[in-house]
């Protein structure tokens, strides 16, 4: 059963009761993320998600890893571009004491200038193992092609350069800043009394409020852009990213676009999958997958390739694309994508931790809880003529991106320029 409350200084409680389910766990999200941050900050969202776990004003670091890890519980944390979220799942009859570890993380925490010292090399080495690792680099380069000079284009890790003079009294005003009691959502979902638990938030939570200080920026939609950029690494494959336009994370025709991405890359029976791995076995790993944000979107094409297969590689993916264009899916297509969406939605919320994403993902995109039931009538009701429609406005290469990253040659730049009429420029 589904609820939401708002607290007296703003906070809203979303939650979904589970009775038949031993879990529950609880989500505090705040509406900021890398996106909210000037380029002097870059990087501060991420490091206050690490340093809140730093200690507070009763428990150490130690004291927190050790009772989380006494209710045989979980507890993390995690950054994006648009959110901040900290979770806890523990068992049904653990909820009091994760509620108190939660909001004494939450509320109290020291910000230790010595742990924030020791927390930067943390950072320093989380941002040096992208740089290691090609697949997350290609991405993070080809996100900041994409969006350009927007702050969606910044990495959430943020720069090395901005990581190391970060102070605590810097951290102090950017959550004075950005974490503000209206935009915070706490999503619980699980097996819990409604009414404890109301009681218990609005005594832990309800009194919340940010220092004083201006509010945090309004966000303004990121322009896309196309083009070519390459980066040379020394690496046994080439690694790819091509960028189409996308739509926003709460678009009217947002099933439209999980069903044509799904049959487009987003499986292993995806016409990418099957025409570029499965019959001429030129990747081990390509995909396309969705960004969707707040007021825009993207969809990438991923792909790993050997470097004498690139100018191929690209050939099938700019083929699928046009095609998709030209005739979107087949009716047996669809209908198959149509189950497979809801065979995954109704698998992928059978855990509390998934009901609880849901239920604060719904609150901050819509600000209104959309159930199961609805969500598979809207996947039942996508029809061949809306996919069509989103298909020719979506599969288009005339502002086609296309990052690339490995040992690439001025022979395969000048193979890439040819095959996509887009400025282009090395790196």
């Amino acid at each position: 059963m589904y609820r939401k409350v708002i607290l007296n200084n703003g906070i809203r409680l979303v939650t979904e009761r589970i009775p038949t389910v031993k879990s529950v766990t609880i989500g505090l999200w705040v509406n900021v993320g890398s996106r909210d941050e000037r380029p002097e900050e870059a990087g501060y969202a991420h490091f206050i998600e690490h340093m809140l776990f730093k200690g507070t004003a009763s428990r150490s670091a130690t004291d927190i890893s050790r009772e989380i890890d006494a209710l045989g519980g979980e507890m993390n944390a995690f950054t994006t571009r648009e959110t901040t979220t900290f979770y806890v799942k523990v068992l049904d009859q653990h909820l009091p004491q994760a509620l108190d570890l939660l909001s004494d993380l939450f509320l109290r925490s020291r910000l230790n200038q010595k742990e924030i010292e020791k927390e930067k090399q943390v950072v320093l080495e989380e941002i040096r193992m992208v740089q290691d690792d090609p697949e997350d680099l290609i991405q993070e380069l080809h996100t900041k092609l994409v969006m350009g000079t927007h702050p969606l284009s910044r990495p959430i890790l943020g720069k090395a350069s901005t990581i190391v003079h970060i102070r605590r009294q810097d951290l102090l005003e950017y959550m004075n800043q950005h974490y503000r009691p209206e935009g915070i959502v706490i999503a619980v979902a699980g097996n819990f009394d409604q009414r404890t638990l109301e009681k218990t938030m609005a005594r832990l939570f309800g009194r919340y409020q940010a220092s004083t200080g201006s509010s945090s920026g309004t966000r303004w939609p990121a322009e896309l852009h196309g083009g070519v950029t390459m980066k040379q690494k020394p690496l046994e494959q080439v690694h790819l990213c091509v960028g189409l336009q996308g739509i926003a994370a709460g678009h009217e025709d947002r099933y439209v676009i999980y069903a044509l991405n799904s049959v487009f890359g987003g499986s292993v029976s995806s016409r990418l999958f099957q025409e570029v791995r499965e019959k001429r076995g030129l990747s081990y790993s390509i995909y396309s997958f969705l960004s969707g944000y707040s007021d825009t979107g993207t969809v990438t094409v991923y792909a790993g390739t050997r470097a004498g297969e690139v100018a191929r590689v690209l050939s099938l993916v700019s083929r699928e694309i046009e095609k998709m264009a030209r005739r979107g899916m087949t009716s047996e297509e669809l209908k198959r994508t149509k189950e497979q969406m809801k065979g995954g939605l109704m698998l992928s919320l059978e855990s509390s931790h998934s009901r609880m994403n849901k239920l604060a993902k719904d609150e901050l995109i819509a600000g209104k809880h959309t159930s199961l039931e609805d969500m598979i009538s809207e996947i039942d009701a996508v029809t061949e003529e809306q996919v069509s429609r989103v298909a020719r406005t979506i599969f288009t290469t005339d502002n086609m991106a296309l990052t690339g990253l490995g040992p690439l040659s001025s022979r395969q730049m000048e193979i890439l320029r040819r095959q996509l009429p887009v400025s282009t420029a090395e790196s």
